[in-house]
């Protein structure tokens, strides 16, 4: 998509070697020393702010919730949350307390925030301190007690089996942490999608930096999760699942891998299964140790996501694919994010709309500049060490367009 120029020159401090995927990892470069001669891409990258963590969040909620009033039934639809995503089959549909009739009427009044409503979103915690960052526009759904690997997978397989959905126009479960990582609202979230009707399925990007770094997410995957890439080369290859999209170029607009996605019943009835039967296919016919290795906690080394294996990570880049096989049909919506949008630097969003074009124009010049360009950006953000680490393995020898 065309971009502005930005205004903006930032520090030329060198940088530390961190991982690509996440905007922490430009931030880390304000801790560098400066260099006795700048580097003309790093005086002009800007860099990311690096969203607070978890702890000082939950210390931050803590505090704040210990020195405000008690309120009831604060910001949830029901009287009775949800206690996991297995329980969703056989909880009674919640009703909203009958001592709170004001309450009522207001959620009534609020898209998404009422079991309702005509479009429901539903938003995952699972400790009590995340309850006081949820949205009062979503529905709390509490999935503390689910041990699922598929993560917030299970929860939308859940969710379609239960009464909670019924006559539903559009829906969707998003994480606790929406708005920390999107900078959007969850009435902002509602507005851009009633403002854009007739579609069956609405997602987003909150990571817009990987459309202008990486030919799609897959090999994004691989900067992430060790070995990734020859894990998923096997995936597709027992799934019969297209295996040149592991190497084209993706335009920008189809990235997605965050879950946060809303749709129809119509769309979640077609998605889920195709999904269901991916991973089941994919856990019949691979080679045991291959296997083995998707199941294992290899995936999340750092511990950045509890522990989680592979699955979650293939699971949810699972969705582009499944709109060009299986889904041709469904009408998809990006929502953009005008807050991660502004914290692209000028290099960014240049690579970002030199791929597109190159994409659009079906250009393998143009699309070979941009190869080039991307590489100098991430030796000059990420430093040698990741670029040998990384760069051979993420930069296919044949120019292919998704």
């Amino acid at each position: 998509m065309a971009t502005k120029s930005s205004k903006r020159a930032i520090s030329s401090k060198t940088t530390k070697v961190v991982k690509p995927s996440s905007r922490a990892h430009l931030a880390s470069r304000a801790k560098a020393s400066v260099p006795s001669k700048p580097k003309p891409i790093a005086i002009a990258a800007k860099a990311v702010l690096k969203p607070a963590p978890k702890t000082a969040v939950k210390t931050a909620a803590k505090t704040v919730a210990s020195k405000a009033p008690t309120k009831t039934a604060t910001k949830a639809a029901s009287k009775k949350s949800f206690r996991s995503s297995v329980e969703l089959n056989i909880a009674p549909l919640p009703t909203t307390a009958k001592s709170e009739p004001k309450l009522e009427k207001d959620l009534v009044k609020k898209p998404g925030g009422s079991l309702q409503s005509p479009l429901r979103v539903f938003q995952i915690y699972y400790e009590a301190w995340q309850r006081e960052l949820l949205d009062p526009h979503f529905i709390a759904l509490d999935n503390s007690k689910s041990n699922s690997e598929m993560l917030e997978f299970s929860v939308f397989e859940q969710l379609a089996k239960s009464d909670y959905i019924q006559d539903a126009e559009l829906w969707g479960a998003l994480s606790w942490r929406f708005t920390e990582k999107t900078g959007m609202s969850g009435a902002d979230w509602i507005k851009a999608i009633e403002s854009q009707p007739n579609h069956d399925v609405y997602f987003c990007n909150p990571y817009p930096e990987n459309e202008a770094l990486f030919h799609n997410m897959w090999l994004h995957g691989e900067t992430r999760h060790p070995q990734f890439l020859a894990l998923v080369q096997a995936l597709f290859a027992v799934t019969g699942l297209p295996e040149q999209e592991l190497s084209s170029i993706l335009v920008s607009d189809q990235f997605a891998a965050a879950n946060y996605i809303v749709a129809t019943p119509k769309f979640w009835n077609a998605y889920l299964p195709w999904v269901t039967q991916v991973m089941s296919a994919a856990n019949k016919k691979l080679p045991a140790k291959v296997r083995d290795l998707m199941h294992s906690k290899q995936a999340d080394e750092d511990e950045l996501h509890k522990g989680a294996t592979y699955v979650p990570f293939i699971v949810e880049r699972l969705f582009p694919i499944f709109l060009k096989v299986a889904g041709q049909s469904f009408k998809a919506c990006k929502i953009a994010l005008p807050e991660r949008e502004r914290e692209l630097n000028v290099h960014l969003k240049l690579l970002r709309e030199m791929k597109d074009v190159a994409h659009k124009t079906k250009s393998i010049w143009l699309a070979a500049c941009w190869v080039n360009y991307r590489n100098l950006y991430l030796t000059q953000v990420n430093g040698k060490e990741w670029c040998t680490k990384h760069l051979r393995n993420i930069t296919p020898t044949e120019i292919k367009f998704s």
